[in-house]
């Protein structure tokens, strides 16, 4: 779940916005947003008041991928598009970092892998070692770097666009670094990839942006298919599940937010209410079979169940569904720098109540007076450090004594000059400051 402005120069469009990228981590507990003058972690785990986890300073930062609620952020930045760096925030240090063949264009995460896309290649790493597991070259064009990975490490499924000219998506087992299947999903391009968190369901959109379908996986078998729209083409910024896969939202660049509901329709709740609605359903149904493909699947298509109306158009914006606080919510991140918290009615649907707006950060042009005002040795010293790392380590963190430099043996992503040894090279990385599942094992520094 990513929206992304202009990769092309910090002075491209989009740079009088708030932020430039915005992504919520695998269960929605936070959101990332990078910014011309870093990174900001925020916890989305209450209505009433939004937390800032941690902020990063790293010029024009285009992707920040949170891993779970652990301290593991992965960035990349406009001033270096080919180098992917993995931080350990909370302790200051750098764990990693990558170089690539081109630009990076988008990151997934879950407790098993780490993917890297670019264009017409994507990597796989093994996120306890960050070891490059298998490279897949000459995949087909892909401008936007789509992808999508399920959060579920137990399959760790993979989907992307299997051709730059039709809506193809092929699914790909992470785990086992092979093809699982190729599903021919939409006549056009593809915009938009979601799994829900067990990886059992994967939702797509075209370049069109009118249908949204769901398919099962890894059958690839069509479950569901819902209209958004028929009036105009819409680009589709974001597709996200509901944790139970009941519901499942999207936004666009236009003012509405749809939410649509993965309910099948049985037979013998028609009989159960003999209603003219439900008669008229009928004539439909039976009607469809004498009707050529393209009206019959228009007939068979599901309307959203709930809306949002965004007090604003043309906007790049993300939505999320979540349980916060014990109710179910929608979540839309807008780049005028705002969350937007709605309530959902999980049985009526209908309109969704805003019942909070939360302002990311001050963009008030003191702050930049006041950064243009720093002293030019200060300036000096920040360009003279290279790395993350440099800046913000903890005064107790030793200087690494271990450099791993080259190609590796797949692919050619070039490992970065410094692995800290502690955290790297001998076992697993260690994220000892996390009570959930571990991502990294059980050890401890």
């Amino acid at each position: 779940m990513e929206s992304q402005e202009s990769q092309d120069a910090p002075d491209g469009p989009g740079v009088d916005r708030a932020f430039i990228c915005a992504s919520f981590n695998q269960d929605t507990t936070s959101l990332s947003v990078g910014t011309k003058t870093g990174y900001q972690l925020f916890s989305v785990t209450a209505v009433d008041k939004l937390d800032c986890i941690h902020e990063g300073e790293c010029p024009d930062v285009y992707i920040v991928e949170r891993l779970f609620s652990s301290s593991l952020v992965v960035v990349v930045s406009l001033s270096m598009p080919r180098r992917m760096n993995v931080y350990h925030f909370k302790k200051g240090t750098e764990i990693c970092n990558y170089s690539y063949s081109n630009n990076i264009l988008s990151v997934r995460l879950n407790r098993q892998r780490l993917v890297v896309c670019l264009e017409e290649s994507v990597y796989i790493h093994n996120i306890k070692d960050m070891k490059l597991l298998k490279t897949l070259l000459n995949t087909p064009i892909n401008p936007t770097g789509l992808c999508a990975l399920s959060v579920n490490h137990s399959n760790s499924y993979l989907a992307y666009p299997g051709s730059a000219t039709i809506g193809e998506i092929t699914v790909y087992d992470a785990n086992n670094l092979s093809t699982l299947t190729l599903i021919q999903a939409h006549d056009s391009p593809l915009a938009a990839l979601t799994f829900n968190a067990s990886g059992t369901k994967l939702a797509s959109a075209s370049e069109k942006g009118t249908v949204i379908r769901v398919f099962s996986v890894p059958e690839g078998q069509r479950l569901f298919e819902f209209r958004r729209g028929m009036k105009r083409y819409v680009s589709i910024s974001s597709l996200s599940f509901s944790a139970d896969a009941q519901f499942l939202c999207a936004s666009s660049n236009t003012e509405t937010v749809h939410i649509f509901k993965l309910e099948q329709h049985s037979p013998s709740q028609d009989e159960e209410s003999p209603t003219w609605s439900a008669y008229v359903g009928k004539m439909f149904t039976a009607a469809s079979t004498y009707l050529p493909t393209q009206v019959s699947d228009m007939m068979h298509q599901d309307r959203a169940f709930a809306t949002v109306r965004l007090n604003m158009f043309g906007l790049k914006n993300i939505c999320a569904l979540a349980t916060i606080q014990k109710l179910p919510r929608l979540l839309v991140a807008s780049s005028d720098g705002c969350l937007y918290i709605y309530n959902v009615d999980p049985q009526d649907g209908g309109e969704c109540v805003l019942v909070q707006k939360h302002r990311l950060f001050d963009t008030s042009e003191e702050q930049v007076e006041q950064k243009e005002e720093e002293k030019p040795e200060d300036v000096a010293q920040q360009q003279a450090s290279q790395s993350y790392a440099a800046t913000v380590a903890l005064p107790s963190t030793p200087p690494s004594s271990t450099t791993l430099m080259g190609y590796s043996e797949d692919g050619g992503a070039q490992k970065g000059e410094v692995f800290p040894e502690h955290e790297f090279a001998e076992g697993p990385v260690c994220l000892d400051d996390e009570n959930e599942f571990p991502p990294f094992g059980n050890q401890s520094n």
